[in-house]
């Protein structure tokens, strides 16, 4: 803008400069919002896996325990038999 007031090549020059700034700044913002959208979308894929390990693992860990130990008779005569 003070190029069209002061017409020297200085000020064109500076005018071209603070532009050109403008335009790489706004290409700087876009590539971080696409890094930023891909983030997102990994993060949302993370979650997704982190909820079907988890349900993985639950399902896995009753497997983990030991069998139960098998009811022993008792000897001699019981009543309740027959």
């Amino acid at each position: 803008m003070a190029a069209t007031i002061l017409r020297s090549p200085r000020a064109v020059a500076m005018s071209i400069y603070v532009v050109r700034a403008f335009v790489r700044l706004r290409e700087e913002l876009l590539t971080h919002a696409v890094i930023l959208k891909r983030l997102a979308q990994h993060d949302r894929k993370l979650l997704e896996h982190d909820l079907i390990l988890q349900d993985v693992v639950e399902k896995l860990l009753p497997l983990l325990d030991p069998p139960p130990a098998p009811a022993k008779r008792k000897i001699g005569f019981h009543e309740g038999n027959r």
